[in-house]
């Protein structure tokens, strides 16, 4: 088999959330548990952190790559979903898996596969603990796929777990409530295992708290007075955010978008529970603190540089300035228009996409009024009609026209837009997914 016709297979005869929906989606760790045998555990042969929640779980997750990375450790690192190609997914030290093993995987693995029929992700996350076995790595950096307590990731024992926030999304399979979500995700709460707690509301807070109360897991609330790390964020022009600290001196992070203060915050609060550990034993001796923050300062600069991460308020062109971000839901658009509004420019163009089991209306509210639309839809199977979109669109007084796909939406924006206007590309991880396979 070719490496497209392993991916073909992967993606159109494995069942899979993400190109199904919710008939993709298989509840439940039997299946994993007969494929973790099958392979002998591999999860038990490495150090993991585990990384929950609604939004940021991306961000978190390769801020954490990064600064393991930048401390010396051999880190591998799992995210899902990819943006250009699979092998995003599964990477060591910031190199992809290669092509190579994603065939040989499969192609020696395909009978026993088709008897057990596991998902798409219980396939993806047994590769991937397999080859972080065989690649020796030191600590892995595990994305859960979706909700926490059936999510096939939910095998291993880390040595801290984090949950970045909790929003409505995914209520088909999660719950209708913010108490009933932040349940599922809770799942990951392990005895005896620090958990961290991003943001936290009045619902979800004392969920949080009986789960970790339940398994004797200290519990870290990281906006807490005495535990928050983040004083202010301020926005640079070169689009990276200058912080300030309560204990570390100031410092600039590359990724730009306003909700990355909340999520440097989170990932500060899991570096401060791995110097608990003494996974980062040298930040206790003050000799060294100059040059422990000196890495972290590298680490933080260079977040995309080191992992690979995209589509987090990427800046993509300048002149016109084109910027997409991955956010795919209320709450992510909550940031991403406040993001909007700071925006200077003449006039500003917004290419948006959705998948059909968002909250589209509750998304559409947030949009700007003084932009120009692209509607477009995302090649996913899941992708909401463009047409659609446009004409719930004007119910909401944003004007412009439909386009079949990514790529053409955003012909035509640049067509349109002079050096003084701004391109937003966005809406759906799968909308930015589009726009970047359509630049390669």
């Amino acid at each position: 088999m070719t490496y497209s016709e392993v991916t073909d297979y992967l993606f159109s005869q494995v069942p899979s959330y993400e190109s199904q929906g919710a008939s993709g989606y298989k509840e439940g760790l039997d299946t994993t548990l007969k494929l973790d045998e099958h392979f002998d555990h591999p999860h038990e042969y490495f150090r993991s952190i585990h990384i929950a929640g609604t939004n940021g779980k991306g961000s978190v997750s390769h801020s954490i790559a990064a600064l393991l990375q930048v401390f010396g450790y051999r880190v591998g690192l799992y995210t899902s979903p990819h943006l250009v190609d699979f092998t995003e997914r599964i990477r060591v030290n910031g190199i992809p898996i290669p092509q190579d093993y994603v065939v040989e995987f499969v192609e020696k693995e395909k009978d026993f596969l088709e008897t057990l029929k596991p998902s798409f992700f219980e396939i993806t996350t047994a590769m991937a603990f397999k080859y972080f076995k065989e690649m020796e790595v030191d600590i892995a950096v595990i994305e859960v796929g979706l909700g926490g307590r059936l999510d096939c990731t939910n095998i291993i024992t880390p040595i801290v777990c984090a949950i970045t926030n909790i929003s409505l999304d995914h209520t088909q399979l999660l719950g209708n409530s913010l108490e009933q979500i932040a349940m599922e995700k809770g799942g990951i709460i392990k005895a005896g295992i620090p958990v961290v707690i991003g943001e936290a509301t009045p619902e979800t807070r004392p969920v949080f708290e009986q789960l970790a109360e339940a398994v004797k897991a200290p519990i870290y609330f990281a906006e807490d007075e005495g535990e928050r790390e983040i004083i202010s964020a301020e926005p640079l022009p070169n689009g990276h955010i200058l912080y300030k600290a309560h204990h570390l001196a100031d410092f600039e992070g590359e990724l730009g978008g306003l909700y990355q203060e909340k999520n440097t915050n989170t990932v500060m609060a899991i570096m401060h529970r791995l110097m608990d550990s003494g996974y980062i034993s040298e930040s206790y001796s003050p000799e060294n603190q100059k040059k422990i923050q000196a890495e972290m300062n590298r680490a933080l600069q260079h977040v995309s540089e080191i992992t690979g991460l995209k589509g987090r308020w990427q800046t993509i062109h300048r002149h016109p300035t084109v910027v997409c971000d991955t956010g795919h839901n209320v709450a992510g658009w909550d940031y991403i228009s406040r993001q909007l509004a700071t925006v200077k420019c003449k006039t500003m163009r917004i290419i948006f996409g959705v998948v059909e089991d968002k909250d589209v209306y509750g998304m559409m509210a947030l949009l700007p009024k003084d932009a120009v639309y692209y509607f477009t839809k995302p090649s996913s199977k899941r992708g909401f009609p463009e047409t659609s979109l446009q004409v719930f669109g004007e119910q909401f007084g944003l004007t412009g026209k439909a386009y079949p796909t990514v790529a053409q939406a955003y012909f035509e924006a640049q067509t349109d837009a002079g050096p003084d206007d701004f391109i937003f590309v966005g809406g759906s991880s799968y909308v930015v997914a589009d726009f970047l396979k359509s630049r390669n």
